[in-house]
């Protein structure tokens, strides 16, 4: 049994890295189910045995790609810790996954697909939208404890997640820049940081 097990287990993963390569290769709206199969060199039953159509699979991708990247989100706020400490720690993982040329490529392809058909990627765009949850969720308990200002999670999060993606997300998906260096990272973390805390750290009371 877990001999099988093993082996769907690489059928799967096979299917996954033949699908990233089709997608970066030819799009989104190209790639079909049968040359994926061919690249895995799997029948095609064997891929919708796995997933229900491309969709899913692209999203299933996007969603692998972002919970690889160093834990991606997972900090949990903590009250006997630093907060700048702790949203560095968060936003430096969101910058590995920003930085990860694979992740910036599929981004690329989502994004051209959402384009030229919106209502059919709207599914795997809110899926990965979920992903930056786990920025609300920080922001929502370090309010409950009163150390930042009371302000919609949400708004806030997007706020500070667009303070990185202007530097390392846009430029490299719409203009194929480089990743950023790493002293550049460096830069634009912690001016992000000490913006974000600058306007919505509530002082401490002596």
């Amino acid at each position: 049994m877990a001999t099988v097990q093993r082996l769907t287990d690489r059928k799967r993963e096979a299917i996954i890295q033949a699908a990233i390569a089709e997608f970066r290769s030819n799009g989104f709206e190209i790639t079909s189910m049968d040359k994926i199969a061919a690249r895995a060199e799997v029948s095609k039953r064997t891929v919708y045995n796995h997933f229900p159509g491309k969709e899913e699979l692209f999203a299933e991708i996007l969603t692998q790609l972002w919970e690889s990247s160093a834990d991606q989100m997972a900090l949990s706020y903590r009250a006997d810790r630093p907060l700048r400490e702790q949203l560095y720690e968060l936003m430096q993982s969101k910058m590995r996954m920003l930085s990860d040329n694979n992740f910036l490529n599929l981004a690329r392809v989502a994004i051209a697909a959402a384009i030229h058909s919106p209502a059919r990627t709207q599914d795997m765009i809110t899926r990965i939208s979920q992903r930056e949850e786990g920025v609300n969720i920080w922001i929502s308990a370090a309010q409950a404890d009163g150390r930042l200002k009371a302000v919609d999670p949400a708004f806030a999060a997007h706020q500070l997640q667009s303070l990185l993606k202007t530097f390392a997300f846009w430029p490299q998906v719409t203009m194929d820049q480089q990743p950023l260096p790493e002293a550049m990272q460096q830069q634009v973390l912690d001016s992000a940081v000490d913006m974000f805390l600058g306007y919505y750290q509530v002082a401490a009371k002596h």
